[in-house]
């Protein structure tokens, strides 16, 4: 793949601005990012006259159960070929595939079918359109509190076991980055050591805990919580329960859903408040119906009808979104947040959650060439995925 130059208004990296800027791409890598004026280009590079647009990293979603009428439970190479496509069409260039509570032979199905699609895809390379590159997995059950299950099938949740979800991991091969878990059950913290000596992220959700048990998690090594507020025990000022541990706790990273309708505006807010731009991540946890008209979808093992963009299932609970991450940004405008805050919670923040922030979540030399092209209204106006994607 030749040396591609690309000329912007502006490069967002995105911990800095930087105006008349030049992002130069060396196959699937970014080769230099500065001002035109500091960037020599090599007379065989490629160029592309993009000074209209801003520049930024591709987004990082890591909750995500499918779009494009696929689920990523039933993941053949069909589904995942057009989830990934479509996501990458809003921006989203790195994902974390997320499962829900099913039995233990339709989880490791599921996830030895996404880790051999990991694979294949590192041994041959970027395709020749834009697709978003699967991270790994996001365990979201079976280890969940059957009070806030939400769209969870009740029959599928299961007291936290050190055994099955060491027959997750070796499913996964090697691709378990987040296991999301009710820590105020037995067990819990024999997992969340199990889940941490294994490399992977714990994450506080669909969960009943009190503060003092949801602080307990947090000492043990949970770092992060799955779409916060929604799923949880609702903060009481007398009894805070797990949304005050999350709240106060420095270490612990947030997700949002902000689709206008998972999330008040003004919990957005405070959640904003308290834990600082720094701690927050803004997730999809889109589903089948991501990018398709209403109608009806399935959530894992579950039938959910979408009407108005908004999933339920058949008792009305939310069972998911629709949401894109270009639009959770258009949404975090809205509501008077800088571009410059907005940005890392889909970029640099899930990428320093994975361990992964020198090689996503960035416009840095040596990254992964991963953009998005933005307009003055912060549409989508152009993606590249690993290179790809230029034309």
């Amino acid at each position: 793949m030749a040396l591609q130059a690309i000329f912007a208004r502006r490069a967002l990296t995105p911990q800095e601005e930087i105006a008349d800027a030049v992002v130069l791409i060396d196959g699937d890598k970014i080769a230099a990012v500065g001002r035109r004026d500091e960037i020599t280009i090599p007379e065989s590079a490629h160029t592309h006259d993009k000074r209209d647009l801003s520049i930024a990293p591709g987004f990082i979603d890591v909750h995500i159960h499918g779009a494009a009428g696929y689920d990523l439970m039933d993941p053949s190479p069909e589904a995942l070929s057009a989830i990934t496509a479509k996501v990458a069409a809003r921006g989203t260039t790195s994902l974390v595939a997320t499962t829900v509570s099913a039995s233990e032979e339709s989880t490791t199905r599921a996830v030895g079918a996404i880790a051999g699609w990991m694979d294949r895809a590192a041994r041959e390379g970027a395709g020749a359109t834009p697709s978003a590159e699967i991270l790994g997995v996001h365990f979201e059950g079976p280890f969940i509190s059957s009070v806030r299950r939400g769209a969870h099938p009740a029959e599928w949740i299961v007291a936290p076991s050190v055994f099955l979800f060491k027959r997750f991991l070796a499913a996964a091969k090697g691709a378990a980055r987040i296991l999301t878990l009710a820590p105020e059950l037995p067990g819990a913290a024999d997992l969340i050591a199990e889940a941490r000596q294994a490399g992977v992220v714990v994450s506080l959700g669909h969960t009943d805990a009190s503060y003092a048990e949801a602080l307990g998690a947090i000492s043990r090594g949970a770092q992060h919580a799955a779409h916060v507020f929604n799923a949880m025990r609702p903060f009481s000022h007398r009894e805070t329960g797990v949304l005050g541990a999350v709240l106060t706790s420095p270490s612990v990273t947030a997700e949002l859903i902000v689709d206008g309708v998972h999330v008040d505006d003004a919990a957005i807010l405070v959640l904003l408040a308290t834990k600082g731009p720094q701690r927050v991540i803004l997730v999809s946890d889109g589903t089948a119906a991501t990018g398709m008209p209403d109608g009806e979808y399935r959530l894992g093992t579950c039938d959910i009808r979408v009407e108005a963009g908004v999933a339920r299932n058949s008792d009305g609970k939310l069972a998911g979104s629709t949401l894109t991450l270009d639009r959770a940004v258009r949404h975090m405008i809205t509501l008077g947040i800088p571009l410059r805050e907005v940005l890392p919670m889909l970029t640099s923040n899930p990428a320093h959650l994975l361990g992964l922030e020198r090689r996503k979540g960035c416009l840095v030399a040596g990254a992964d060439a991963d953009l998005v092209l933005l307009d003055d209204h912060l549409q989508v106006a152009g993606v590249i995925t690993r290179g790809v994607g230029l034309n």
